[in-house]
């Protein structure tokens, strides 16, 4: 069964512009510290799922555009680079701590969603990025959100 999830990152970090211009529109998902999202990440995330691309710490921050799970999780191999800001010591390739997912653009949105928008949406009421305090950097969403928030979308570009 398809599931959904929302992806945050800063955009000045990755944004979705960076997605559509890698190679295929494809890259992996890495640099995930937190457990609860690892394990979504892990455990839960299935090829052929769907994601929304959220641009957190962006003015406003907002749903930007969509994209596919095209490999499900594999061990996060930025966290044995000492180089990397993601490097974790206690992972290593032989016991990996840490895992991640590539994801492929599906859609930019005409025009970004942000957190005001959304909040007044009666279907995202319940949503785990409406919640106060919220930080989770990958979170599932229900079907009846992701129908909401695409619709709001599209809503969006008939008004252009």
């Amino acid at each position: 069964m398809k599931r959904y999830w929302l992806l945050k990152t800063e955009p000045e970090s990755y944004s979705i512009d960076d997605l559509a211009n890698e190679k295929k529109q494809t890259t992996f998902w890495s640099g995930v510290r937190n457990y609860q999202a690892r394990n979504y990440m892990r455990d839960d995330m299935k090829v052929g799922d769907e994601v929304f691309f959220y641009h957190s710490n962006a003015k406003p921050p907002a749903i930007v555009g969509t994209a596919k799970i095209v490999k499900e999780s594999y061990p996060d191999h930025t966290s044995w680079d000492k180089k990397d800001h993601h490097f974790d010591e206690k992972s290593t390739p032989d016991a990996p701590r840490w895992f991640m997912v590539d994801i492929q653009l599906t859609e930019i949105f005409d025009e970004a969603l942000g957190r005001d928008q959304l909040s007044g949406v009666a279907a995202l009421a319940e949503m785990e990025l409406m919640r106060k305090g919220s930080r989770l950097s990958v979170q599932p969403v229900k079907k009846s959100e992701w129908d909401a928030i695409l619709k709001l979308a599209k809503r969006t570009k008939k008004s252009k």
